[in-house]
């Protein structure tokens, strides 16, 4: 299955050449497609390095400044289908998403359309070294989105993805509204509304060792508020009565 990495970055020069070297290791038909929003610490020409090493497995947009992770993803979803992509994955480029990983949701994927990397299932953490607020903070934005949004999708804010490309050319993109971290909630609500076959694997995630992390309390507070608006966007899309069809 020809999978498409797509990974958003700003400012990960120091993560980025580790995260493909671990790509390239797995025995996955995989390319990367690096989104950089004109990074100042030289993300971007780290990036087009690596991509003149292996010209076949590494492409680079760039960006003329840090505009979100909807735009980025959007773009890269736009690029990847348009190269002929299968599969898409969606990750972070921090190695809190461990890359190894893939392998079992590259297995996971043949029966279904979407599979997430989980935090909240069983098998599934979050670092140990999370201080009680934080692990706190995560949890409960979690089970928020899932309350309000009304679905058994354990881990709502998740980045770590992958998708059947059929499935990403059936999401209404161009509807798609939400910003920042809502941008997760918003296109799991809508695969789950479009009654996709949706798997969650378990996942460690690891905080960053490298670089600044870009989450924030202020952050959080307002991805609460705008799950409300997720819901008023998608209304004309929710379930009518459907039992989920989660694995």
């Amino acid at each position: 299955m020809r999978t498409i990495v797509i990974i958003p970055t700003y400012n990960e020069a120091e993560n980025l050449p580790e995260l493909v070297s671990a790509l390239f290791a797995l025995p996955l038909d995989l390319s990367v497609l690096v989104v950089d929003d004109n990074s100042p610490d030289g993300t971007g020409q780290i990036a087009e390095e690596l991509a003149n090493i292996h010209p076949d497995r590494i492409h680079v947009i760039h960006r003329e400044k840090k505009d979100g992770l909807r735009s980025a993803y959007l773009t890269g979803f736009k690029t990847a289908l348009q190269m002929d992509a299968e599969a898409l994955v969606q990750m972070d480029a921090d190695f809190s998403h461990d890359p190894a990983v893939l392998v079992e949701m590259a297995e996971t994927l043949k029966s279904c359309d979407l599979v997430i990397g989980s935090r909240y299932i069983s098998g599934g953490a979050v670092d140990d070294a999370w201080p009680n607020w934080r692990k706190g903070l995560s949890a409960f934005g979690n089970n928020y989105a899932r309350t309000i949004l009304n679905v058994p999708i354990r881990d709502m804010t998740t980045g770590y993805r992958m998708w059947r490309a059929d499935a990403i050319r059936g999401m209404p993109l161009g509807k798609v509204k939400a910003k920042g971290y809502v941008f997760m909630v918003e296109i799991a609500y809508l695969a789950y509304c479009l009654d996709y076959r949706i798997v969650e694997v378990p996942i460690y995630f690891a905080d960053r060792k490298l670089g600044k992390s870009k989450m924030s309390i202020m952050i959080s507070f307002e991805a609460a508020w705008r799950v409300w608006k997720v819901l008023i966007d998608s209304c004309g899309m929710r379930r009518k009565g459907k039992a989920a069809r989660l694995g």
